[in-house]
């Protein structure tokens, strides 16, 4: 049929369209049973399939709850019969019929009513519907570019229906176990103020104040402590988010948060409530006891032993500290570098020279120059560099990683910052594509004793790991000036199977706390003042002793429902360039707008 011709034929079935008139649905597709039958029914929904077996025509009718078999009969009602001829993909219908049992052989036991079918007696077209560009169903071929831009046929598959339901029922259970445990939800603001000391911000001009701007929140950080400061005690919030930051699987530029702060609490209670959440939350929707309470490792461990501060703890091929084995190397990488690492791939020797090339090829992303390598074979180190290294470096060497024969050892050799992220990576990416990480397990794990500051290239000064607003360890207020680089602070992160869900710290609750905090990130008194005058004078007023923290709603969707993106658990995420391909934004906007915003678009240089 020509594209012409399946106009023509659907402007025909266009007449054919009628209204509800009084019909209501009985059930839905996903519900009836042998326990029906022969109960009248009325069911509304899609046309999946429809199948024309000469005398009868079958049709499976989808809703979001599932599918049901209907069939048209000219035997039981031949005007139905005889006008189900025009029914099509994706075309909406409303049938009243009787449920009976499937015949003999044609029972299907992978539906909830795949024992019975309903012989429709009257049926109405409610809409028809075009072809879809592609089919609506989980074994779907399409690009991701194609499913956003038709995000509404996408999310009728039942794939996506799964998720949303899911993040429906995390949300739910959540609520629930907050309001359970004392916190109030309370909204905080979208337009605010833009504050510096995080990511890039979503700037909204004023009409009503011209050349003045909102900023749409990254967080409720500053609100929520000011609810503290207002006595509600325990807050919290699944809140939309917005950053305006470079783009990846795990990342939107709109996002979603569950936030939560505690008055006259400390780390310590935070962890233990946010543990009982978790354990409700896996209980519920994936009917899974958690073992608590989960384990606890400092940041500082966490980078010796695994290279990240996201651990995935799931399996070993922990990262191995041989600076000192190798610190006279005849290998001269290995002799200048300030730190020499390795890593244990047990019975890695069947490697091609292909994978190696490979791997060497991935860690580059991580700023490593390469990847030296030793495969350890019955009477040999196999390796470019074995010739270098002495007897004795070779014990060394074997004994800290406890070599077999047919291991291979893989090494870097540089500053701690690439060694570490270019291993701890790697490690992760081995697992995952030789198959060493078991299915559906789950490894919690908090890492503690964050450094309270970064040194930023990019500024030439110090900046703050997670926000301005957090506590110092009460040993290391004294260093903040003199030791930025050796202060550590009272955060914590909660990390599932190498993935960060949530991460929270005591904040600071003195005003000359945080004075002292902004003159170590170099703010002037009167740039702290004007960014944050407002929250100093509410610290000034009786603030109490308070933390928090925050879990990415959208990442730990993702990772119950074993989605690897994000935007396949998000009605309608944006694309890595932050664009909706849907309704097609950002788009220009008229001029008469931007006018009356006192706003001029800059022409682009070439």
């Amino acid at each position: 049929m020509s594209q012409e011709q399946a106009i023509d034929l659907q402007q025909e079935h266009q007449k054919l369209r009628e209204d509800l008139c009084g019909w209501q649905r009985s059930h839905n597709c996903g519900e009836l049973t042998m326990s029906d039958n022969g109960s009248d029914v009325c069911l509304m929904g899609w046309v999946q399939f429809r199948r024309d077996h000469g005398g009868l025509i079958f049709v499976d009718l989808r809703d979001r709850e599932g599918l049901t078999q209907i069939v048209f009969s000219p035997d039981t009602a031949p005007k139905a019969h005889e006008t189900a001829h025009i029914l099509r993909s994706e075309y909406v219908l409303a049938i009243k019929g009787r449920v009976r049992p499937r015949p003999e052989g044609m029972v299907n036991e992978n539906l909830v009513t795949g024992e019975i079918e309903v012989v429709v007696n009257e049926w109405k077209l409610l809409n028809t519907s075009k072809t879809p560009p592609f089919a609506i169903e989980d074994r779907c071929d399409a690009g991701e570019n194609l499913r956003l831009t038709w995000r509404y046929l996408d999310l009728r598959r039942p794939r996506m229906q799964r998720a949303l339901r899911l993040r429906h029922n995390i949300a739910q259970s959540i609520r629930r176990f907050l309001d359970e445990s004392g916190f109030l939800e309370i909204e905080t603001p979208f337009l605010t103020k833009s504050t510096p000391e995080g990511a890039r911000d979503f700037l909204v001009p004023s009409r009503l104040n011209p050349g003045e701007f909102y900023a749409l929140p990254q967080s409720p950080q500053l609100f929520k402590q000011i609810l503290m400061v207002s006595g509600f005690d325990r807050y919290f919030q699944i809140v939309h988010c917005f950053r305006d930051e470079d783009l990846r699987a795990d990342r939107q530029p709109e996002f979603t948060q569950v936030d939560l702060e505690m008055s006259f609490a400390d780390e310590n209670q935070v962890m233990e409530l946010s543990e009982g959440l978790m354990a409700r939350l896996f209980s519920n929707v994936l009917e899974t006891q958690l073992e608590l309470p989960f384990p606890r490792m400092t940041w500082t461990e966490a980078m010796a032993r695994f290279g990240v501060d996201k651990p995935d703890t799931r399996f070993g091929m922990e990262l191995v500290d041989i600076t000192d084995i190798v610190a006279h190397s005849g290998f001269k990488l290995f002799a200048q570098a300030k730190l020499v690492k390795a890593i244990k791939v047990t019975g890695g020797e069947a490697l091609t020279r292909k994978e190696i090339d490979a791997y060497t090829e991935y860690v580059r992303a991580y700023g490593a120059q390469g990847l030296a390598w030793i495969k350890i074979r019955e009477n040999e180190w196999q390796s470019p560099i074995a010739k270098f290294l002495s007897e004795d470096e070779r014990a060394g060497i074997k004994k800290a990683l406890d070599l077999k024969v047919g291991d291979i050892v893989f090494f870097q050799a540089a500053d701690p910052q690439v060694v570490n992220a270019a291993l701890g990576n790697l490690r992760v990416h081995i697992a995952r594509e030789k198959g060493m990480i078991a299915d559906n397990t789950y490894n919690f794990l908090w890492i503690t004793d964050f450094p309270l500051f970064e040194y930023s290239e990019e500024e030439k000064r110090y900046v703050s790991c997670h926000h301005p607003f957090t506590s110092p360890k009460e040993e290391d207020l004294g260093k903040m000036l003199t030791d930025p680089a050796n202060t550590y602070a009272r955060a914590y992160d909660l990390v599932l199977n190498g993935n960060e869900i949530g991460g929270g710290s005591v904040r600071i609750h003195a005003a000359d706390v945080q004075r002292l905090m902004f003159k170590a990130l170099g703010f002037t008194d009167e740039q702290a003042e004007e960014q944050f005058g407002f929250f100093l004078r509410a610290l000034e007023h009786g603030a109490p002793p308070h933390a928090g923290l925050a879990f990415g709603l959208d990442r730990l969707v993702m990772l119950l429902s074993g989605a690897t993106s994000i935007r396949d658990v998000m009605a309608f995420p944006k694309t890595q360039k932050a664009t909706c391909l849907m309704t097609g934004s950002p788009s220009a906007v008229a001029a008469k707008q931007l006018r009356e915003l006192n706003l001029k678009i800059r022409e682009q240089q070439q």
